[in-house]
């Protein structure tokens, strides 16, 4: 089959579409022939080594953590999915990746919603996996006031429409030109930056509840004085969150307790309440550039690459 590769850390350079042997899905596992994929920070972090001292990667390594695609393997004990069903989903974390390639192996996964593209589907699962971990390690329940920084990206657009769906307030930091992309998910946009605190004043009287930091630009010091505790904020991006006495959130080994979050997040997609906003598509020859597009770090919803 053809995978994407790559066999050293660096730029996007490193990356190659190269013949590979086929994966197998192995027991409580189906494969899947890949249509779409999603690009994270997560696989330009891993690429270029910056996370080398937390979670190195075994070379030739395949980037990718979700995708979509059309079962065509059922590994040993999995039920209720068979062959030829369209499926979403996370490939083994311990792999780091593996999706980005003409056939990939998943542990978790749903059915596609209806409502959903393979491309809007592909590069779903990560981000609601991430959303469901996120609010509920922040216990996030009816009637709170969420702040995200960051909202306008894959997770903050995500982890904004299932807090909605869980009848949280969210208000969400956002550039200008993002604030009426913000105001369709129904999430109460201000711009992000110093001076937050004064800007929030109007829009939550009360303050917010919990925190999540989907930017890492920063900013922990003024979120946790907002959010009055820092045992109310999480972090998925600034690696200096122990200094804050904040929580860092990424996937760990083992079940994850998000991948709870695909079949519920599908459901809400199937009833029009969660929807996959798309910055941009790329072929897989053009993976280079997906990456690069991800690691300037303005992306408006979900960056894509799709798998002929």
């Amino acid at each position: 089959m053809f995978a994407v590769r790559y066999h050293r850390y660096g730029g996007s350079e490193v990356l190659c579409v190269e013949e590979v042997e086929e994966p197998h899905a192995g027991p409580g596992q189906v494969r899947i022939a890949v249509r779409a994929t999603g690009v994270t920070p997560a696989d330009w972090y891993l690429r270029s080594g910056m996370l080398r001292s937390i979670a190195s990667v075994d070379f030739p390594h395949i980037p990718g953590m979700d995708a979509a695609g059309i079962v065509d393997e059922v590994g040993e004990g999995v039920t209720g999915t068979t062959v030829g069903d369209a499926v979403f989903g996370l490939v083994p974390f311990a792999d780091q990746g593996g999706a980005a390639a003409q056939y990939a192996v998943l542990e978790a996964w749903a059915p596609k919603p209806q409502s959903w593209s393979f491309e809007e589907a592909g590069g779903a699962a990560g981000n609601i996996d991430t959303a469901t971990r996120v609010l509920d390690a922040l216990d996030a329940a009816e009637g709170m006031t969420l702040l995200i920084d960051g909202a306008a990206g894959g997770v903050g657009t995500i982890t904004a429409q299932i807090a909605r769906a869980r009848g949280l307030t969210v208000i969400g930091t956002a550039s200008e030109g993002n604030h009426a992309f913000l105001d369709q998910l129904g999430v109460i946009p201000v711009t992000y930056g110093p001076g937050l605190a004064d800007r929030l004043a109007p829009l939550a009287p009360q303050g917010v509840d919990v925190v999540l930091d989907a930017a890492g630009k920063g900013s922990l010091a003024e979120l946790v004085a907002l959010a009055g505790d820092p045992h109310r904020v999480v972090t998925i991006a600034d690696f200096d969150a122990d200094r804050h006495g904040v929580r860092y959130l990424r996937s760990e080994a083992g079940q994850s307790p998000g991948w709870a979050g695909l079949p519920l997040a599908a459901d809400l997609a199937d009833h029009g309440r969660l929807t996959v906003p798309l910055h941009a598509v790329f072929p897989l020859k053009e993976i280079a550039t997906a990456h690069d597009v991800s690691a300037n770090g303005h992306a408006r919803g979900k960056i894509v690459i799709t798998v002929p």
